[in-house]
């Protein structure tokens, strides 16, 4: 059972600050929290992989409040998600996800353009429509699972997700993606 092997990397870690166990750990989740940052940074790879550094660094100085109370993973994710709205609150109002210049940065000359045609998409929603549709649809991620990540009741996060899905859709109906 893997979440049996979880358990013990992380007694390892807490209780003998084992940091080649904290590191199977940081190996199994890494690729899971930088996809995250990378859907919510819009593509912005480094960016991503500093939070997702600055994610792994926190989880592994607090390592010994792990309760169990929910998964290690959905603990994880409530890292990366203050981490993320941490960082958002530091940037100048004019540095927003949101701007052209951001996203402009978030490419690269191989991506698709499904792939482009994505971000821009993501970067018309809000910060929490983005998270809680990046959390479902692209980490596949349940309903009671965001709530537990982002601290909103179910409620709000079906109302971000189907406010979110709505947009994505009328942009990629908009630039030509017909439902089939």
């Amino acid at each position: 059972m893997r979440n049996l092997e979880d358990i013990a990397w992380i007694t390892q870690a807490a209780i003998f600050h084992n940091r080649a166990a904290f590191g199977r750990l940081v190996e199994k989740y890494q690729a899971q929290v930088r996809r995250f940052f990378l859907s919510q940074t819009l593509g912005n790879t480094q960016l991503s992989d500093d939070l997702a550094q600055d994610t792994f660094v926190k989880a592994y100085l607090n390592i010994s409040r792990f309760r169990g109370e929910a998964s290690f993973s959905t603990w994880l994710f409530r890292i990366a998600y203050n981490v993320y709205y941490d960082h958002v609150k530091t940037q100048h109002p004019t540095d927003s996800l949101e701007t052209p210049a951001v996203m402009g940065r978030s490419g690269r000359d191989t991506d698709s353009g499904l792939q482009m045609d994505l971000r821009h998409a993501l970067a018309l929603l809000t910060d929490a429509e983005r998270t809680c549709v990046v959390l479902q649809l692209m980490e596949g991620q349940s309903i009671d699972h965001i709530t537990m990540v982002t601290g909103m009741r179910e409620g709000t996060v079906k109302s971000h997700l189907s406010r979110g899905k709505k947009k994505m859709a009328d942009y990629l109906r908009h630039n030509g993606y017909d439902r089939q």
